[in-house]
């Protein structure tokens, strides 16, 4: 009987110490799936993480809810890419009451620029992602200073898996010919790739998916494709496959698959994470261009 009493009192003191630790975990907004990840990645047990644009949606066009205020006026830290990608936060922060901490992941990342505007999309260097992490790293340990240490650890452990992956990516790209690390994705999102690792990409949208097409630039981008011989067209996970195929149709450029550019998959999809996405993109890439 006593062994019994024992027992359940360590039961009821589990009961009460859980909820407690379930409250004391650093609750984290990230404005999209991928700046999610990377959190989870850093945070670890210690940190709750909400996702406001979530996997397959497209962050340049999001329209904010009642609900992502409340999540913004809840949250103890709020990290952003910045760069211009979330014109709709201002708002939504201001909604939310003004008070949330705005921690922008791309600090101290030198920003590509198309005319007079930053382009956003930092993460698809591998390299960057790097200071996306530290950055991260660094915020969490601000917010909770009794988690520094783990948030370093973990922090370390992911940048070794970064590494790994950086190292992989350009060996992947030294399998295709220099010739053909050509070609057409729907949007301007992967300059930052195209410059770490030597692939161009010519794109009919700028930056953002809010933009449009004219004849005009579709009519050049089907020439270029002609005369520069360029192998293979590619759809993405956010945008309309309409457009490409109409280019893939005119021009008998293949379609290479589908890349991810702004937003990772759910869990059973290609890239549920950031690691898999930019391996997905890789394979894609080097299996349409390398032949």
């Amino acid at each position: 009987m006593r062994r019994f009493q024992l027992l359940f009192a360590c039961l009821m003191l589990i009961a009460a110490v859980a909820p407690a630790r379930a409250q004391e975990r650093l609750n984290v907004v990230a404005s999209f799936s991928i700046l999610g990840d990377y959190v989870r990645n850093v945070g670890g047990d210690r940190v709750s993480v909400t996702t406001l644009v979530g996997p397959n949606s497209d962050v340049h066009v999001y329209s904010p809810t009642p609900a992502d205020a409340k999540k913004i006026a809840d949250a103890r830290l709020v990290i952003v890419n910045g760069l211009g990608l979330e014109g709709w936060l201002p708002r939504l922060v201001q909604s939310a009451g003004g008070k949330a901490r705005i921690i922008a992941a791309t600090d101290g990342i030198a920003p590509r620029k198309l005319g007079s505007d930053a382009d956003p999309h930092a993460w698809q260097s591998v390299a960057n992602a790097k200071t996306y992490v530290a950055n991260i790293s660094t915020a969490l340990a601000a917010a909770d200073p009794a988690g520094a240490e783990g948030y370093r650890a973990n922090a370390t452990a992911y940048l070794v898996k970064l590494d790994a992956l950086d190292r992989e990516v350009r060996e992947a790209v030294t399998q295709i010919p220099a010739a053909r690390r050509k070609v057409i994705s729907t949007h301007d999102a992967f300059g930052y790739l195209a410059s770490s690792y030597g692939i161009a990409f010519i794109a009919p949208l700028g930056v953002s998916t809010e933009s449009e097409a004219s004849a005009r630039d579709i009519a050049r981008i089907i020439t270029q494709i002609r005369t520069q011989k360029i192998p293979a067209v590619f759809l993405e996970n956010i945008s309309d496959a309409r457009l490409i195929g109409r280019i893939s149709a005119e021009t008998g450029a293949k379609v290479g698959g589908t890349l991810y550019s702004d937003s990772l998959t759910g869990e059973k999809g290609d890239a549920p994470t950031y690691i898999e996405m930019v391996r997905h993109n890789i394979k894609a890439l080097t299996s349409a261009l390398a032949n």
